[in-house]
């Protein structure tokens, strides 16, 4: 006993800390240690066990606690949607299950007080999603968790429903009263406000415009901001571009039944052909989704085609205005009597670039709308453009007439030449199958003011060159060198002016110079005055009209002639003169005939009367080959017919 007790001391005795196993090591457990120790040993894991138990217990006991309708209508206003709305469920089940035991179920008109509340409270925020999906994400996020979990409960009541098991007032048509909600959103956000006149606008421009452009951003916020928050099945994309679609359009189709003014009718088509199709359900955010919602047309085809042909009537109207306005203003410059400008050295009007921009703008116009309408437009501007070529010709008949002492005459009919080359260029990149009649009017009209233009140029010219001409005669055939050189000058002195022509013109006009001088000395040709009776004077006749060509058609070349075609007549006549074999002579002829069809008996016989040598029955078969010569090319004008033999 005393040694029992001697060894018990020392565990009476230990502190706290060795008690409770704090502090510095002990023993070993359960070893060396005291009666008490091992009773508190034993003792502290069950009353620590015990105190878990009772505060679990008691934790469940606060859990399954039921929640009370007041504070579920807390949970409503401070906006906790879906935890109102699970707390509901579970209410909703109770109050509804025949099976449920105990005295706490709410009252089922309590139930449905609260659903209407909280109801009433989602789709209001539904209502505000476009407004608030960017600044407060959290508040929409839990109310559509709330309206799907509903929306959820609501399937499955149809579903017991349809098999006879309903056992509650559901379904409750949640989605459909978050459609309505939605649809009632849209006619809000697309109402029109009142507007002030903002940049010559009409109220009806401006309903349009404000419809228009509210559909697409809201569109895209739609898709950006509000759909991550709803589930595929909700397809809340679709259900939005829908209702906007549908009253944007049924607006639009009110607004295209009125007679509308050319501007709302040019926008309205814009908005229905090329900013809706293109800038909404093509915009890079939203083509994905609107491809879904597979929308439809803003207007039917009847209406658009009633848009359409107005628009056309509209912009030809339009240009035919804007036309004359420039071919006034260009009258009252040519009035004024100042000098064109020049542009890089060629006389220049202004006409050719209002003119072209005024056409180039009504096809533009019309082409960014729909590329189809830019090719319906283009026969109509077309013929305005030629009834304003045939205005401008007038004008210009007009001011030759009336104006020759002006000062600046020859500058003034040079820019009006010029104008000719960007009217025909624009005119050629503008024809179209099927528009030949215009296209061949707007041609015909430029080459009757380009030659009118040539004529009043060279009229001078030619009146200085036919006293000239008038020297050849039959005393002066074989010494006419200096009246050709006298000849030449004077064509040079001109040549300084047709410089200020466009490059085309300058090669044209020296082309008609070209024509002349050949032509005018053909006339003295075939004026019959000189019956040459030998070969060598007829050799030495034919040497001198080769010099005479070779001069002409070196200076003719060298001044930008393409007349090309006129370098052989010259030296086929004085072969014809040279030849002394009738049968060389009717090839010669042949081959005459077949470049200048134009030329006629009186022309060939009026040559060979230089050939005094040759006998009436040699003239005569040589006459006679023009009556079997059939011509298969034809000269770019005219050369004999408008030589008149004597």
């Amino acid at each position: 006993m005393k040694t029992h007790n001697q060894s018990s001391q020392p565990v009476l005795g230990s502190s706290p800390s060795e008690v409770s196993g704090k502090g510095t090591p002990g023993p070993e457990p359960n070893k060396h240690r005291g009666i008490r120790g091992k009773i508190i040993d034993a003792l502290y894991p069950l009353a620590v066990g015990r105190a878990k138990i009772k505060h679990k217990k008691n934790r469940k006991q606060e859990e399954s606690k039921p929640i009370t309708a007041d504070q579920i209508r807390e949970l409503i206003h401070e906006k906790k949607l879906f935890e109102a709305g699970q707390h509901l469920l579970v209410i909703e089940k109770e109050s509804y299950d025949e099976k449920s035991e105990g005295g706490t179920r709410v009252d089922r008109s309590e139930i449905e007080a609260l659903y209407d509340l909280l109801k009433q409270q989602a789709l209001a925020v539904i209502k505000t999603s476009v407004r608030i999906a960017p600044t407060n994400p959290e508040l929409l996020q839990n109310t559509v968790r709330a309206i799907t979990e509903q929306v959820k409960e609501d399937e499955r009541a149809a579903l017991e429903e349809a098999s006879g098991k309903a056992s509650s007032p559901r379904p409750r048509k949640w989605k459909e009263a978050w459609k309505k909600t939605i649809q009632e959103s849209v006619a809000e956000r697309m109402q029109v406000p009142s507007f002030d006149v903002v940049d010559g606008l009409s109220a009806t421009a401006q309903s349009f415009l404000h419809m228009g452009k509210t559909m697409k951003d809201d569109l895209i916020l739609v898709v950006q901001h509000i759909k991550p928050h709803y589930s595929k099945d909700f397809q809340v994309c679709c259900v939005y571009a829908e209702c906007y679609y549908q009253l944007f359009s049924s607006q639009l189709e009110a607004i295209a039944e009125f007679e509308l003014s050319g501007g709302d009718n040019t926008l309205l088509l814009t908005w229905v052909q090329n900013i809706y199709p293109n800038e909404i359900k093509n915009h890079p955010v939203l083509v994905k989704d609107l491809e879904e919602a597979n929308l439809g047309s803003l207007l039917v085809l009847k209406q658009i085609k009633h848009l359409e042909e107005t628009y056309l009537i509209n912009e030809s109207e339009f240009l035919k205005g804007c036309l004359a306005r420039c071919l006034e203003m260009e009258v009252t410059r040519w009035r004024q009597g100042r000098e064109p400008e020049k542009l890089h050295g060629h006389f220049h009007s202004e006409l050719r670039i209002d003119a072209i921009q005024a056409v180039y703008g009504g096809q533009k116009r019309a082409k960014d709308i729909t590329p189809d309408l830019g090719k319906q437009i283009v026969p109509l501007l077309l013929v305005e453009f030629s009834t304003f070529l045939q205005n401008y010709k007038k004008e210009l008949e007009r001011f030759t007439r009336e104006n020759r002492l002006n000062r600046y005459f020859e500058a003034t009919v040079i820019a009006n030449i010029n104008n000719c080359l960007s009217f025909r260029n624009h005119a050629e990149e503008s024809m179209r199958p099927g528009q030949d009649n215009t296209n061949q009017q707007i041609f015909t009209v430029l080459n009757d003011i380009q030659n009118a233009g040539f004529d009043v140029l060279l009229q001078g010219l030619f009146q200085e060159l036919q006293p000239l001409f008038k020297m050849i005669n039959q005393k002066t055939w074989f010494s006419c060198t200096e009246i050709m050189n006298k000849i030449i000058a004077c064509t040079s002195r001109h040549m300084s002016t047709f410089q200020t022509l466009e490059e085309p013109f300058q090669k044209a006009i020296v082309g008609k110079i070209h024509l002349h001088l050949v032509q005018e000395y053909i006339t003295r040709l075939v004026k019959k005055k000189v019956s040459l009776k030998t070969a060598e004077q007829q050799n030495n006749l034919s040497k001198i009209i080769h010099k005479n060509a070779s001069l002409l058609h070196t200076f003719c070349t060298e001044n930008g002639s393409n007349a090309t075609w006129l370098n052989p007549v010259l030296p086929s006549l004085a072969e014809i003169i040279k030849l002394q074999d009738t049968n060389a002579i009717m090839i010669e002829v042949g081959g005459l005939a077949s470049s200048y069809p134009d030329m006629s008996k009186k022309h060939l016989s009026a040559i060979l009367y230089f050939k005094g040598n040759l006998s009436s029955s040699d003239t005569k078969g040589i006459l006679s080959v023009l009556d079997i010569h059939l011509s298969t090319r034809f000269p770019p004008a005219s050369l004999f017919s408008a030589i008149k033999p004597s």
